[in-house]
């Protein structure tokens, strides 16, 4: 009771709504509380938290909203933010904006009814009118993105050219950084006084609860050391094995057996396929600090539609090997090196229903790794080279996108390498000439060849004892697998 006040107390403060008569022709949206307890990395309840929001899934397009799309960080952002505070030396914070979506003005005209068991005693048929937005309306992450940005470019600072939820202020040689995902706002600087104006400047606009030093985000526990950042995602792993009951498992060494060769199984005996949806969907947010479990957990993603109980013995595979793995994750080391470079690999007709190859792909910022793709290709490959030409293709393509992002830290970058085993593979994107071998393949992944030309990107050659993006591409043996592990930066603390 006392937390549902406090919203109904922050919406007067905010000027959220106003009380009026029923109109007789606009359709009126009805409310709802939603309950829940937060809590910190250690599952410890820290705020009882109750919201009131909006069935926005009453409203109508062109009616009661018009545009929805609000943009927020990809999670390889957020690595490269850490992996370049990490690099510069300097700590990130972190602060939440209170009831952000309340600060939001809205165009449309909207009527919501009044809030359960908080009717008023006097006018109890007549319905709110809404000045800002409200939590569960379609446009409510709109409104407030394009409040929040507008606020940060009148302050003097300049938005990302690629990443539209990266802003950035200069002052002389020293740069704050400042990185949204919806209300949760992570910034660090080259010098401490600009996050201390920052804080400041943001109190005096919105009510904000700091909450100090980086250390819990979007289910990643990070923590920031002398040495270097460290995250991963124990919490996590221990509430996803009590959700599928798997506590009591035992522990195994790898994700997914050397030998094994999953296919449509069309005799097996099919299983509960929401369950095992809801594992996959579950496993693939755990892919953001822990890519050892990346190809392991995309290949059981491709049999969602059909799944058999030799699917879910795969998928409980990967819960057993995290059971015995739990603390681990990625580790950013400090240092002076920060060049971007690339590894690419396939796994030729790796597939056993289709025959399609599968693309792996890593990335590095210095000793840091930012970003990792597992990934089946769309077209059947001839050959182990094609299957290659295309991942590395992929591989660029990230490069690039990599590259402009990096433009807005002042980082450049020229001849990025791109490590490829494959000599057949490198020459292609060094031939001009189109032969009968290489004819038939996609115009559009000949642009690795065009930014080869440019020198954007150098593919090189690496063995295959130095590959590290075999484990995005095929299961491994135990001890292949955790030297590569080891060499991804994936360790214990």
């Amino acid at each position: 009771m006392i937390a549902m006040q406090e919203e109904l107390n922050q919406f007067e403060r905010s000027e959220v709504w106003e009380l009026v008569p029923r109109p007789s022709n606009q359709s009126v949206i009805g409310t709802k509380w939603v309950f829940r307890n937060k809590m910190d990395e250690n599952g410890i309840i820290v705020r009882n938290k109750a919201r009131l929001v909006a069935q926005g899934y009453n409203q109508e397009e062109g009616i009661d909203y018009e545009e929805t799309f609000a943009p927020v960080a990809r999670l390889e952002a957020i690595r490269m933010l850490l992996a370049f505070a990490c690099f510069k030396d300097f700590i990130l914070y972190q602060m939440d904006v209170k009831s952000a979506f309340l600060n939001d003005f809205i165009n449309e005209e909207v009527y919501v009814e009044q809030p359960p068991d908080f009717q008023s005693f006097n006018f109890p048929n007549h319905v709110f009118k809404l000045k800002k937005a409200l939590y569960g309306l379609k446009q409510a992450p709109r409104a407030w993105y394009e409040r929040l940005s507008k606020f940060l470019l009148k302050k003097g600072f300049k938005m990302g050219k690629i990443d539209t939820t990266l802003f950035i202020k200069t002052k002389e040689k020293d740069m704050l950084l400042v990185q949204i995902y919806v209300d949760d706002i992570i910034f660090g600087a080259t010098n401490d006084s600009l996050c201390e104006d920052f804080s400041k400047c943001m109190h005096s606009e919105f009510e904000m609860s700091m909450m100090g030093e980086l250390n819990y985000f979007l289910g990643l526990q990070i923590k920031q050391l002398k040495e270097g950042t460290f995250i991963n995602q124990a919490k996590y792993i221990k509430d996803l094995l009590k959700r599928f009951n798997m506590e009591e498992a035992k522990v195994m060494k790898t994700p997914m057996s050397s030998s094994i060769k999953l296919d449509m199984d069309e005799k097996g005996k099919s299983i509960d396929s929401t369950m095992y949806r809801g594992m996959i969907g579950s496993l693939l947010y755990l892919t953001a600090s822990r890519p050892d479990i990346m190809y392991s957990v995309c290949l059981c993603a491709r049999f969602q539609s059909c799944s058999k109980e030799s699917h879910l013995s795969a998928v409980k595979r990967i819960l057993r090997y995290l059971k015995g793995t739990m603390n681990i994750g990625l580790w950013y080391p400090k240092g002076d090196n920060f060049e971007l470079i690339g590894f690419s690999d396939a796994d030729f007709a790796g597939c056993r229903v289709e025959r399609k190859s599968t693309s792996g792909t890593c990335h590095f910022l210095g000793h840091s790794l930012v970003s990792w793709h597992s990934k089946k290709q769309n077209s059947v490959a001839l050959s182990t080279t094609e299957a290659e030409y295309i991942a590395a293709g992929l591989c660029c393509a990230q490069i690039l996108w990599m590259k402009q992002t990096l433009s807005d830290f002042n980082l450049s970058f020229e001849h990025v390498p791109i490590k490829c085993d494959n000599t057949s593979a490198i020459n292609i994107s060094k031939n001009p000439v189109q032969h009968s071998r290489t004819k038939h393949i996609e115009i559009r992944h000949h642009f690795l060849k065009d930014h080869a030309q440019k020198c954007d990107i150098t593919l090189e050659f690496v063995s295959i004892k130095d590959q590290l993006d075999d484990i995005f591409t095929k299961p491994l043996s135990e001890e292949q697998f955790s030297n590569i592990r080891r060499q991804l930066g994936v360790i214990s603390l």
